[in-house]
This record gives C-alpha cells, sequence and structure tokens, in this order.
C-alpha cells in the first residue's frame, strides 16, 4: 500500500443490527459473521410483513465445493445443498481453452446457458444421426435424457450453467466413456471393436471428467458425416438473438417447447430488472421455479399461504427456489441492471400475473375483497405477458 491510499481518509464502518425502525429486535454483540450480516439485510431485518417460518429456498455457488481438474472446473447445487429443490438441480462449470467435458451421458435430459466465451458441442441419437456445433454466450443448448455428448471449450475458454430435470442428480456420477472403458476387460473391448487387446493398454484407468487438449480448429474441420443424416431437431438455440419482450422497467425472453422444440423438460424465462424495478407479484401454475442469478442484486420474497411469508437477498451467482404456485416477485435493490433465469420442469413457459387476474375480475368483487381504493383499481393492467416493471 503507497503512502496516498494508507492516508486517504476511509468511511467509518457501520454493523448492522437486527433492529427495525420501529424498535423491534435488539443488538447482536455475540459471535457473528458481519460481512454475510451486510450481504443479507432482508435476513437480518425481514420487513414486518415476513412471518411464519418457510424453508430455506436461496443458496449460493461460493459456498459449494469446487471440483477442480486440469482442463477446469465445477461446482454443483442439488438437493444435498438445497433440499426444497427436488424438481431440478444446477452446475456451474468453466472450461480452460481446449479443456473438455469428456464424451459422456445421463439418465437426466441437460439444459444449458453459456455465460461467456464459446464451445463445441457433439451429440448423437439412436437412430445414428449427429449434431456437431459452437454455441457462444447467450447460446442454450439440451440433450435429452440418454442421449451421449461432449463439451469443448473454443478458444477463449467458457463458462456455463447447467441444469438437469432431478433435483437429486450430481455430475459426478455420470456415466462416461472413459470410466466404462477403465472397468471393461481388454479381451472385451478387443471382442467389441474387432481390433487386439494390446489397443487398450493406455486407456484411462479412471474416469477423466474434465480435461486438458488442444483448442479445436473450425466448425467444418469437425465434420463427421452420417448415413443416416444430423438429428432433424436443433439441440442449439439462440436466446440472446431471441426479441425480448420489453415492458417499463426491464425485459423478458421466454424459451420452450413452443420455439426450442427439442427441449421437451425444461422451460425458461431471462429476466432483465432495470435499478428500481420488480419483476411483478406471480405465481407459475406448472411447477416449481429454479432460479440462476447472473448479474447485479435484488430481493426475493416468498409468499407461502397460511400467513407465511420470507424475504431473500439475491447477488450474481445465487440459486433461488419457489414452490409450486407461491406468490413471489424481485426487485432490483441495487445500482446495475439484474438479470436472471427462471427454469421450470415443464415443456411450457406458464405464469399468473396478480396484476392481471385482478383487471380480469368483477370490479366490485375485487373491491369488496381488498377494500380496494378507487386508485389501485384504475391502476389495474390487463396484460398477456410477464410484466417486468417500475412499481
Amino acid at each position: 500500500m503507497d503512502d496516498e491510499a494508507r492516508n486517504r481518509p476511509t468511511r467509518p464502518f457501520k454493523v448492522p443490527q437486527p433492529v427495525r425502525k420501529d424498535g423491534a429486535g435488539g443488538p447482536d454483540f455475540g459471535p457473528r459473521d458481519v460481512l454475510r450480516d451486510l450481504e443479507n439485510p432482508n435476513m437480518l431485518v425481514p420487513p414486518a410483513t415476513d412471518a411464519g417460518l418457510l424453508p430455506n429456498m436461496r443458496f449460493s455457488f461460493s459456498d459449494t465445493h469446487m471440483q477442480l481438474n486440469q482442463g477446469g472446473w465445477s461446482r454443483e447445487i442439488t438437493v444435498r445443498d438445497l433440499p426444497i429443490a427436488t424438481t431440478l438441480a444446477g452446475v456451474n462449470m468453466s472450461l480452460v481453452p481446449g479443456g473438455v467435458r469428456e464424451l459422456h451421458w445421463h439418465q437426466q435430459s441437460e439444459w444449458a446457458y453459456m455465460i461467456w466465451g464459446g464451445a463445441r458441442i457433439t451429440s448423437v441419437d439412436a437412430q445414428g444421426r449427429n449434431f456437431i456445433a459452437d454455441v457462444e454466450k447467450g447460446d442454450l443448448w439440451f440433450f435429452p435424457a440418454g442421449l451421449p455428448h461432449s463439451i469443448q471449450a473454443l478458444s477463449e475458454g467458457c463458462e456455463f450453467l447447467l441444469v438437469f430435470d432431478d433435483g437429486s442428480f450430481s455430475d459426478l456420477n455420470t456415466l462416461s466413456i472413459s470410466d466404462w472403458f477403465a472397468h471393461t476387460p481388454s479381451d472385451v473391448l478387443a471382442a467389441n471393436f474387432g481390433v487386439p487387446a494390446e489397443t487398450f493398454e493406455g486407456r484411462p484407468d479412471s474416469q477423466l471428467y474434465i480435461f486438458e487438449d488442444r483448442v479445436p480448429g473450425p466448425l467444418a474441420s469437425a465434420a463427421v458425416e452420417s448415413p443416416y443424416g444430423t438429428i432433424p431437431l436443433s439441440f442449439k438455440h439462440k436466446l440472446l438473438a431471441q426479441e425480448p419482450l420489453r415492458t417499463p422497467g426491464g425485459s423478458v425472453r421466454i424459451v420452450d417447447s413452443s420455439n426450442f422444440p427439442i427441449a421437451r423438460t425444461i422451460a425458461a424465462a431471462l429476466v432483465e430488472i432495470e435499478p428500481g424495478a420488480m419483476r411483478e407479484m406471480h405465481w407459475h401454475p406448472n411447477d416449481d421455479e429454479w432460479q440462476y442469478y447472473l448479474s447485479g442484486q435484488g430481493r426475493m420474497t416468498v409468499f407461502g399461504g397460511n400467513g407465511t411469508a420470507r424475504t431473500y437477498d439475491v447477488r450474481g451467482g445465487d440459486v433461488g427456489y419457489v414452490p409450486f404456485a407461491f406468490g413471489h416477485y424481485v426487485q432490483n435493490t441495487g445500482t446495475e441492471t439484474l438479470w436472471f433465469l427462471e427454469m421450470f420442469r415443464s415443456d411450457r413457459f406458464a405464469d399468473v400475473s396478480l396484476n392481471q387476474w385482478m383487471a380480469l375480475t368483477p370490479r366490485d368483487l375485487v373491491q369488496a375483497n381488498l377494500n380496494a381504493t378507487p386508485e389501485l383499481m384504475g391502476a389495474l393492467r390487463k396484460v398477456k405477458w410477464p410484466v417486468v416493471k417500475y412499481p
């Protein structure tokens, strides 16, 4: 530290206390993680409208185990880390330039979002048709359960999110080609491929999982012609190139089997919330919601009925979860745009807006139910799509 930096005045550090403005609560002088409390102001001092007990619905990838390999790393959030998240599990993975997530397959479908960089993906279906494509930032891919595939980073390297349609899934417990070879006798491999047993003396003795390799050449050089043709439904979708629904306060891009036909088990929306705006009060009538926060910071309140509600602070790298049909909203509490993905184990995206429900219900009934003012009744909107708006 230079003299100028050492002598620069610093802003006094204020330790947050679990005390509301109305005097509820009291100081905490015991052992505590002050930095964690600063990150979670709405958990240290919950809004007065929070009540009852709801299970934890937020977990950070920063609190997970990092699996480090030559060629990249991975970390995952499953029911082991977030017990309420029974429908979907997520893996955050990064590959160095040329790094390979080896040839493998799963008992679950794989949905993915490229966070940065680029990769080459490959797959083959049960009819012997193949698929080879390059994906870049903002692109999706989807591999149906049981189909073999691979991922290899291009010249920049890459980082991506993988989502699987089973909350108990673990990426460290998949079916890999190197693992199968390592656990098959050489004479059986020789008989299967019609070559001498010595051919397999150099095979890996355990699962590779992630390994380092050379950066692949141009896509055209990787072409492998199949006598049965290519897979008819693309495993790739350019989500960022998709025209968003723009609203005052942000935007939404919805992707499901209607515009990405191969993705029959996971539907999603990429949500943008500008500073000061919110993803309106709503719920989903089809399944639980699994969220991944890409950047920014915000807060989410979940309403569970029977007088229960809980608020969570969220930021880039967090996973959020909302049980089926529970009401919720997400507010941007920072100074930068909040971006997140919301995903569902479903073939279609479905959303029920509290605002729209009230607008399409007889006015006298709504007014009597809520003792609603004329101002509230006049503000209701008959909208079709999910809304990101300024309060």
